[in-house]
């Protein structure tokens, strides 16, 4: 199969497919005497298990490890799992980090609620000069931002 029927089935894009196969994710593809990719039927299979892990937060460096070990014959299955638990280990943690991060702004609207009925609504309160959120600087919060999109 073709790089684009590849592509096309799998809703991977043709760079995505070459970029994999340049990394190690997909084993090389043989060569038709053109030039053009051939895969085999098995790719497709392939790519089902590369997205899948990437999508449970699987970085492509560990997948290429998994994957090897499997292409040599192994089983990583204990592997994929301890790993998947350490991706939860980070989920706890990151939802902890939210809630302190929740509980940090509900007290701030609770001072600015103070301003504002001091200000009577009108005049200027500085909320945004003087709002701190414990443990997050404004570049961290960008940063986040970004890598969330």
């Amino acid at each position: 199969m073709r790089i684009g029927q590849l592509a096309e089935t799998t809703g991977v894009s043709v760079d995505t497919l070459r970029y994999y196969e340049r990394i190690g994710l997909m084993p090389r593809a043989h060569r038709t005497p053109s030039g053009y990719r051939d895969y085999p039927d098995g790719a497709r299979n392939r790519i089902r298990v590369i997205r899948n892990a990437v999508q449970l937060g699987f970085p492509l460096k560990e997948i290429a490890t998994l994957l090897k070990v499997r292409d040599d014959g192994g089983a990583p299955c204990r592997q994929v799992r301890d790993y998947a638990r350490g991706l939860v280990s980070q989920l706890d943690l990151r939802i902890s980090e939210l809630r302190a991060e929740r509980k940090a702004m509900l007290a701030m609207i609770r001072d600015w609620d103070v301003k504002l009925e001091q200000t009577g609504g009108a005049g200027r309160a500085h909320l945004l000069e003087t709002a701190v959120v414990p443990g997050r600087t404004a570049g961290s919060r960008a940063a986040n931002l970004r890598r969330n999109r």
